[in-house]
């Protein structure tokens, strides 16, 4: 089965959103586990209550409703990009860079990469991060389908999103997933080439 791009989030109240902001500056400062709903409260300038009012499952309804708010800005982000490149290069270059820039510059998920990569690492193994790439695929490939035919469009896709996983994970000296210019040498070092070589390049 085919694993579709994620669904944007119903749009989140005034209040709601704050709650989010307030929880993702908490657990950038004291991780995942140790962030309570009193810590997200007192950020949020709201009562414990309130936050029980807007995610009446607690913590676990907060912390959900922040991954899929994040997510779901994430993929609007890189989107935007994917969306306003003229070329399959500098669709992949402007791609590629959103996506590493701002995983790279999240606080919240630096923190618990770097202090709980218990919550991370099981998403990267195996199985699970079949599904990871299968929603990058799907989210990526129509964007790309203007390049390319459809199965090449779906296979440049998954190979940009493991890019993305892999040099973000473990980073690199020789590729800086930050930078427009490293990636964009990148892309004409590895990408291009090998379509050209496939005959798959428009």
């Amino acid at each position: 089965m085919t694993a579709a791009a994620p669904a944007q989030p119903a749009a989140a109240s005034s209040q709601e959103e704050r709650i989010l902001d307030a929880a993702l500056v908490c657990i950038a400062r004291w991780g995942l586990t140790k962030t309570g709903l009193d810590d997200v409260a007192r950020e949020a300038g709201v009562s414990r209550a309130t936050v029980y009012r807007a995610f009446p499952g607690g913590k676990d309804a907060v912390t959900e409703a922040v991954a899929r708010t994040e997510l779901a800005r994430f993929f609007a982000a890189v989107g935007g990009q994917l969306a306003a490149a003229d070329t399959l290069e500098d669709a992949l270059t402007s791609g590629i860079t959103e996506a590493g820039a701002r995983i790279a510059s999240h606080g919240a998920l630096r923190t618990v990469v770097s202090f709980e990569p218990e919550e991370i690492l099981p998403l990267l193994a195996f199985g699970r991060m079949d599904q990871v790439l299968a929603v990058c695929t799907a989210f990526a490939a129509p964007h790309l389908a203007r390049f390319l035919d459809q199965a090449t469009a779906a296979q440049v896709a998954e190979w940009a999103a493991r890019v993305v996983v892999s040099y973000s994970s473990w980073p690199s000296v020789d590729v800086d997933l930050t930078d427009e210019r490293s990636v964009r040498r990148l892309v004409r070092q590895l990408f291009l080439p090998a379509l050209a070589t496939s005959g798959s390049t428009p």
